[in-house]
């Protein structure tokens, strides 16, 4: 049986107990997860801390490490997707694209690695100073806390240990417990890759016992977390004053305008809203379809999904595979009757095989639906329609959260309107709520989070600035 086991003090140990990875398509058991006791956590802690105070790799060292592991990531693909696929339940096609996309990130920590920087003050333009100079130099923080979600469980997993490495900073990892696997993976290709071994740590367990741990040790400098809203404000609250970088919950929308080229916005609608399950932060949940294009929109929409193949995530042509878990879908299916009990109509899919919901298309949904105003974090998207703009961008800004909002139009007025008044970390144009790229800063706003992800930008929370400057003697 596969074992999914601790990482600490330079050696793969077992954990004070484990528990069972279950296939979250055909509940098989597929591996043993090494959950980490109190004393473990504390030690992994302690011995990342150690190691990075006794040596900070030189740049050149780290973009070394990182690259050589963004090679070995791109040569295993295939393992790599197959954890995927075991961890989260993901179809084949998703999990290949998670490895890819986590070769991009490497390869981009590793490139920064080499750019930190800082800059030149100049004091002479201060009245009274001459023979001074000053500059700044940006050092790393020390142990980087990351707590990654399932949603992403390789990917994410490289956003947040890429750049914290690439920073100089020593990293003790706690991925979620439904995705051991992925991360195990990714530590093992750092450690061959050359990577002191005592730089680094792999803590499993729940977020209660070793999450908690976690947070109340004094060790981290810095926590790089993502998951819900509601457990990121305890994070924030428990770390008190050290650095966080949050990215939480979303209610993500994309606006699709009468003079949008329907041919373009449809399959990337359907491509954002049922990837992954639609279990992403930024999937498009809530759509807002000008009432001149809403039956063609509609009708091309459920031409679009009918006919894809749902359930075994490891068959090729498998477009949804199962949610992360039954009590999930339950709660999903759950929402829908719901919906469709208070008024909404089901033009596509809404139906329930164990794991599975098939991608689920919905009309006729009223604001305050379930639906409509909570994170479902499911395979179903919501149609509403709109006649004018600005009342749809207020609709889409009514709510605690604010990740990410996408706009199809041909009219540049209309572009920068959402543009300017979209409270939302990013807006794209011609473009879903659910479109981005690994290099970009990537970042929510009021409880979607604070903070940034992104290896360039995520390397410059990880240091601290130092300014120095220099006198003549």
């Amino acid at each position: 049986m596969r074992q999914a086991r601790l990482f600490l003090g330079g050696a793969w140990v077992d954990g004070v107990s484990t528990a069972e990875l279950r296939d979250k398509y055909d509940d098989r058991h597929l591996a043993d997860v090494h959950e980490a006791g109190r004393e473990q956590v504390d030690a992994a802690l302690a011995g990342v801390a150690r190691a990075q105070r006794r040596r900070v790799l030189p740049p050149y060292e780290r973009y070394r490490v990182l690259s050589e592991a963004a090679r070995l990531v791109a040569a295993r693909r295939d393992a790599f997707a197959d954890a995927v696929v075991a961890d989260a339940g993901f179809t084949i096609t998703d999990a290949e694209r998670e490895a890819d996309r986590a070769v991009q990130t490497l390869e981009l920590s590793a490139e920064e690695a080499k750019r930190i920087h800082g800059e030149v003050v100049p004091l002479d333009g201060a009245p009274g100073v001459s023979g001074r100079h000053a500059f700044t130099i940006r050092r790393p923080l020390g142990v980087v806390c990351a707590i990654t979600p399932f949603n992403s469980p390789l990917n994410t997993v490289a956003h947040k240990v890429g750049p914290a490495l690439a920073a100089g900073n020593g990293v003790v990892l706690k991925p979620a417990s439904y995705t051991p696997l992925s991360a195990g993976l990714l530590v093992e290709v750092l450690l061959e890759a050359g990577l002191p071994d005592d730089l680094i740590a792999l803590v499993h367990g729940s977020g209660g016992t070793v999450g908690q741990w976690l947070l109340e040790s004094p060790v981290p400098s810095f926590y790089a977390f993502t998951g819900s809203t509601e457990v990121g404000e305890h994070l924030h609250r428990t770390v008190g004053l050290r650095r966080t970088q949050l990215e939480l919950g979303s209610l993500s929308s994309t606006i699709v305008c009468d003079d949008a080229d329907l041919a373009r916005a449809v399959p990337l609608c359907v491509n954002a809203a049922f990837r992954k399950a639609g279990q992403v932060c930024t999937s498009v949940q809530r759509l807002y379809v000008q009432e001149g294009v809403l039956a063609d929109f509609v009708d091309a929409l459920t031409a679009e999904v009918s006919g894809r193949a749902v359930g075994d995530p490891r068959q090729r042509d498998t477009f949804v595979g199962p949610v992360i878990s039954v009590r999930e879908a339950d709660r999903i299916a759950s929402w829908i009757a719901g919906a469709v009990h208070s008024g909404a109509s089901v033009v596509t899919g809404g139906t329930r095989q164990v794991g599975v919901i098939p991608p689920t298309v919905l009309t006729d949904v009223k604001a305050d639906m379930d639906l409509m105003c909570r994170e479902v974090f499911g395979p179903v998207v919501s149609v509403r329609p709109f006649t004018d703009l600005d009342e749809a961008i207020a609709e889409i800004n009514d709510t605690p959260f604010g990740l990410a909002a996408g706009i199809f139009t041909a009219d540049l007025g209309r572009a920068l309107t959402a543009a300017e008044t979209l409270r939302m970390g990013s807006v794209h144009i011609n473009e879903t709520s659910s479109s981005r790229v690994d290099l970009m800063p990537y970042g929510g706003v009021k409880k979607s989070g604070m903070g940034v992800e992104g290896p360039r930008y995520a390397i410059e929370e990880m240091t601290e600035q130092r300014l120095i400057t220099l006198g003549r003697p």
